[in-house]
């Protein structure tokens, strides 16, 4: 094992490389731009996937671009007084609204009063998808009941019928944690993944639902879920592992599907397949799933990469002596 554990670093970035939710080379400037102040590079990046119904796009940008306001609001303040009426600036304000509404105690209520924020977005952009999905993140946190999250569905769906992130936010609805069961939350993701394009992202729904498992059992120890849907879990890893071999290594795009990949590979002892998908990363450490288990995301990515190196070199043989040297014993 010691012999094997550093060579099998090949094609792994060293520790300091690794870069947590690091931004594509079309957001990095935009966020560079905000830390200077500067709020027209964020507008103008949104208005182009809005003009350009580049709306996964859209929807990672909106979140990053929330999440910097959060932090740095002086960018974010000029923007919304230049410009009230901007549709891009209408759907970072509602995303900042219910992510800062889910971090409150008694989430339900902050949550109810972001409503108006997220119709206004909804309405500013009447073709776009995003404002949907924060809807049913909201239908999610008010314990909204299965009727109102169908009719935020259908409305969602109208706008994009294969959008990502309104998939994510409708799964986790279904999940067992919030309003539904493991069956349901797998059931759903495996249709989705069915219906999908080659390449598209929506073909990890069925291993995000694995994780979803996986916790659920962390969580309850004595449940038997995870031997109940062993066999869907294992497809769902084949199915991502199919879909992350369409990208290249280091690609920034799907490396949140391959951090997932990675971390229900490892809770399967399926450590080669894992150590592959940790080179497929390269660089690119997401915080999810990592911060669903630690409140250190990149340094559980690291541990888990270095324990994945040893798990596997602990599977392999020494190297045989040559046959004079064994007969020896030299």
């Amino acid at each position: 094992m010691i012999r094997h554990t550093p060579l099998l670093a090949a094609g792994l970035p060293p520790d300091d490389d690794v870069l947590l939710d690091a931004p594509d080379e079309r957001l990095g400037p935009a966020l560079a731009a905000a830390g200077r102040g500067e709020h027209r590079p964020a507008a103008a990046l949104l208005a182009a996937t809005r003009e350009a119904a580049e709306w996964e796009s859209r929807d990672r940008y909106a979140t990053c671009l929330a999440v910097f306001a959060r932090h740095r609001s002086d960018w974010f303040a000029q923007w919304l007084a230049s410009a009230p009426r901007d549709p891009d600036a209408a759907l970072v304000r509602a995303e900042l609204a219910v992510r800062a509404a889910w971090e409150l105690p008694g989430r339900a209520e902050p949550l109810r009063e972001t409503v108006p924020l997220i119709e206004s977005a909804a309405r500013a952009a009447p073709g776009d998808p995003v404002p949907w999905r924060l809807a049913l993140d909201h239908a999610r946190g008010t314990d909204a009941p299965r009727s109102d999250f169908d009719a935020l569905w259908a409305e969602a769906v109208k706008r994009s019928p294969h959008h990502y992130g309104c998939h994510v936010a409708a799964l986790e609805y279904l999940s067992a944690r919030w309003h539904g069961s493991h069956h349901a939350c797998f059931d759903f993701a495996e249709r989705a993944a069915e219906q999908a394009l080659p390449g598209s992202l929506l073909q990890a729904l069925p291993v995000r639902a694995s994780l979803a498992a996986l916790l659920a059992e962390e969580r309850r120890p004595e449940s038997s879920t995870v031997v109940a849907l062993s066999g869907r879990i294992d497809r769902a890893a084949d199915l991502a592992i199919a879909l992350s071999a369409r990208y290249v290594p280091g690609d920034p795009w799907p490396a949140e599907v391959r951090n997932l990949l990675t971390y229900v590979l490892i809770v399967r002892g399926r450590w080669v397949e894992a150590l592959e998908q940790f080179r497929l990363i390269g660089p690119y450490a997401t915080g999810f799933p990592w911060s669903d288990v630690c409140d250190d995301p990149l340094g559980q990515f690291l541990e888990a990469r270095d324990g994945v190196r040893i798990q596997v070199a602990s599977t392999m043989p020494l190297r045989r002596r040559s046959g004079r040297a064994a007969a020896t014993g030299h």
